[in-house]
């Protein structure tokens, strides 16, 4: 095939820096790299149906079918490196500058491109900003009003040998758009101390989040079965690759509150909610739910449904699939068959399993509640041996029992394995069962089998948060740290109001990678989230340890003290499962230097 000329638009990026930040450290530099291409650039592309010409080590030249493509997937890819740059320090931040035109190129037979489309394309790039994308005139023209930018106008540039000046428009990344639109208040979803969630980006793909259904039955009891209908939705919903749904956590820290449905789309970063009500009198229920466009607060759809409490499964799907059909989501062939695969026909099975999830779900656990999830669960699994969300909550709640000691029980891994294993085999594709045995393999030390469920868990439910934040976390037991960070800002997004404990996997990634600066950030953030944690504080004080702040590593570890008397960090690293010894004397090195106990 010959080569042809026709009208593209051209985006080209490259890294700020490259070759400083490949002589500090290559390695990792182009581990880094790897890991952005495999989890947000090439994927953002995708998605807005750009094909990448060619890359390079530092950069990429990509064709669209539109400059509104090219530009979406810039700003997306921008604004997400912004939050990935976050606490780290400015010398080793990976930016980006990116470059966008439209115009006549020309296509090789090979599929390379040619031509002033390209080498315009190429020479904006030269002159961005890092974080920044610069347009031409003809990209901006396309776009302008389409989309809601904040725009510079550059004026007329002159660019390295391009032979007229070309006016420039640099599209500022980060900030609101200079439309005159005012973004509603921000309310609090946390503690009082915690501060507002500030707004999240929506994603390219349809999102939701599902909030806590209201009990309205005369009964308080119910509520767990509110809860554990709404949280079914969640996960059911959850295994749809082609929605974003926010994780069940960060949905229910708007229970029993009165919240506006558009502050809620902004903080979750969703573009549509569910909310409904469940009433349970006897055998019957009846419920009631409604779809809202998070940007008006319009209902795109509505229902209620009185029927019998044994067709409740039925209820679940008919919701699952109505939303699926409202929001134009794709269901794949075999996601149908995956929503119900592992469901339990027994009503009284499944509604142990609901008594027992919420109280593994809730903050205060003990001795005493964990003898009530274990009675509760077992009693559903005598009502159905062969349901195997049950098993997989006793695999948790052992897990749980041996990282607390509630019952100083010597073989209580071996319980949790022993109920990861039979959950698994009851439901090959249930990915709770999967996550649990994760979970339970990653104490147990066994990181590769533990990795292996945790791809499976997410392969069943891309939207599984906990998964995603185990996944990376195996990462830094493993000895790779930087592949560990993509996971943990996953879950953050999936999960943005319950950020502490993956705040804290993020803090344990970069002191595993040597970042100590973004390291004692992230742990500065946890203890600002969970006042207090005592383990969080010793790994501040290493980091900042290896910072040489020993002044403040010893204030920090004061703290601890006060906390937590009998705190050893032996004791407590001696539990964590790190392949390399090299990873634990790291921590110890860093006490060392501010002459602190290990």
């Amino acid at each position: 095939m010959s080569a042809h000329r026709k009208l593209a638009a051209i985006l080209v990026a490259d890294v700020v820096g490259y070759s400083r930040l490949a002589g500090a450290d290559e390695d990792r530099t182009l581990a880094r790299l790897r890991a952005l291409r495999s989890d947000l650039i090439d994927p953002t592309i995708a998605v807005h149906n750009g094909r990448v010409v060619k890359s390079t080590g530092d950069g990429a030249l990509v064709e669209f079918r539109s400059a509104v493509d090219a530009v979406r997937c810039a700003i997306e890819v921008q604004n997400a490196m912004l939050e990935r740059n976050a606490g780290v320090p400015p010398d080793r931040r990976i930016e980006f500058r990116i470059g966008i035109h439209i115009g006549d190129v020309v296509e090789e037979s090979d599929g390379d491109l040619m031509g002033d489309g390209v080498n315009i394309a190429a020479r904006l790039e030269g002159v961005a900003a890092p974080g920044n994308i610069c347009l031409s005139e003809d990209a901006y023209r396309q776009v302008r009003a389409r989309l809601d930018l904040s725009v510079s106008d550059l004026g007329n540039t002159q660019l390295k040998n391009i032979a007229e000046p070309i006016r420039v428009y640099s599209v500022e990344v980060g900030v609101p758009a200079k439309s005159g639109t005012v973004a509603p208040q921000v309310a609090r979803t946390q503690s009082a101390a915690d501060g507002p969630i500030a707004p999240k980006e929506l994603p390219d793909t349809p999102s939701i989040a599902v909030l806590p259904f209201t009990n309205l039955s005369s009964d308080p009891e119910q509520e767990y079965f509110s809860d554990g209908i709404t949280e079914d939705i969640i996960t059911d919903l959850s295994k749809i690759a082609g929605l974003m749904v926010v994780a069940r956590n960060s949905s229910f820290a708007y229970k029993n509150r009165s919240s506006d449905i558009r502050v809620v789309g902004l903080e979750l970063g969703v573009a549509s909610v569910l909310e409904g009500s469940i009433r349970r009198a006897g055998n019957r229920v009846r419920i009631t739910a409604q779809l809202i466009d998070a940007a008006t607060g319009g209902h795109l759809w509505a229902e209620r449904y009185d029927r019998d409490l044994a067709d409740i499964f039925e209820f679940q799907d008919e919701v699952t699939l109505q939303i699926v059909e409202a929001l134009k989501v794709k269901l794949r062939p075999t996601e149908k068959a995956i929503l119900a695969s592992s469901r339990t026909s027994n009503i009284e099975a499944h509604d142990c399993f609901l008594r027992g999830r919420e109280l593994l779900l809730g903050v205060n656990k003990n001795r005493e509640i964990f003898d009530r999830i274990v009675t509760i669960l077992r009693r559903a699994i005598e009502l159905d041996p062969d349901f195997a969300q049950p098993y997989a909550g006793l695999a948790m709640a052992h897990c749980l029992d041996f990282q607390n000691h509630w019952t100083e029980s010597s073989d209580a891994l071996d319980l949790a394995g022993h109920f990861a294993n039979q959950a698994v085999d009851k439901g090959p594709t249930e990915p709770y069962a999967h996550y649990a045995a994760a979970v339970v393999e990653t104490w147990k030390r066994n990181l590769v089998k533990a990795k292996s469920e945790a791809e499976t868990a997410l392969a069943l439910n891309p939207n599984y948060a906990l998964a995603y934040g185990t996944r990376g976390l195996i990462e830094v037991y493993l000895g790779h740290p930087l592949a560990a960070i993509p996971f943990i800002e996953r879950a953050i997004r999936l999960d943005p109001v319950f950020t502490q404990q993956y705040t804290h996997f993020l803090g344990s990634a970069y002191l595993g990678a040597d970042q100590y600066d973004a390291a004692a950030a992230a742990f500065r953030e946890r203890i600002r989230l969970v006042p207090r944690t005592d383990l969080s504080r010793a790994l501040l004080a290493s980091a900042l340890g290896h910072l040489g702040e020993i002044d403040e590593a010893r204030r920090v570890w004061r703290e601890l003290m006060e906390i937590n008397p009998r705190y050893t960090l032996a004791g407590h690293l001696g539990r964590l499962p790190f392949q390399n010894q090299a990873d634990l004397e790291k921590i110890r090195e860093g006490l060392a230097k501010a002459e602190l106990p290990d």
